[in-house]
């Protein structure tokens, strides 16, 4: 009975490492594809510019804050008590309006930026399913996620080419 069930366990372990060993396992550097592709160099480019406009206007507006400070700052022997007191709450104001103005600016570079990864992943996860199919890969892991992997496991070199190929730009709505 013992042998019966030991042949038993020893079979299935047998066949059971038979058949994942024939699953094919491969990773992916993701951010590579998006820093190094045609369309994920455009959609930084993208990025960028909102983010340099965005911090542009933030210099502006603290420029015109200190310049409107320095003013009241040179004003205040010259007005009353109170003018310089309203003056100042004037001042606080706007700089709460500016405050506000750069938080909600922030917030839609956010939405773009996860707007952008979205489509992005979208193209990508087209061809990566594709290329899977096409290669009989069973399981792609993100690079990010792994300890250790053998480098000719490494599919980013191939999925790069692929999507430089298929995709040129990635047009954001």
């Amino acid at each position: 009975m013992i042998r019966i069930i030991s042949l038993s366990f020893i079979l299935l372990f047998f066949f059971n490492s038979h058949t994942l060993s024939q699953d094919k396992i491969v990773f992916i550097d993701i951010n590579f594809v998006f820093t190094n592709s045609i369309a994920g160099k455009d959609l930084n480019l993208q990025i960028e510019k909102k983010n340099n406009e965005l911090n542009e206007k933030i210099n502006n507006f603290k420029k015109d804050i200190n310049t409107k400070k320095e003013k009241l700052i040179s004003q205040k022997n010259v007005l009353s008590p109170e003018e310089y007191s309203k003056k100042i709450k004037e001042l606080e104001i706007d700089i709460e309006i500016i405050n506000s103005t750069i938080s909600k600016n922030n917030q839609e570079l956010s939405i773009f930026k996860k707007t952008i990864e979205k489509e992005f992943s979208k193209k990508l996860n087209i061809i990566i399913e594709e290329y899977s199919v096409k290669n009989s890969i069973s399981i792609i892991l993100k690079k990010q996620d792994l300890l250790m992997a053998k480098n000719d496991l490494d599919i980013t070199k191939e999925i790069l080419k692929i999507f430089n190929d298929k995709i040129k730009k990635i047009n954001i709505t």
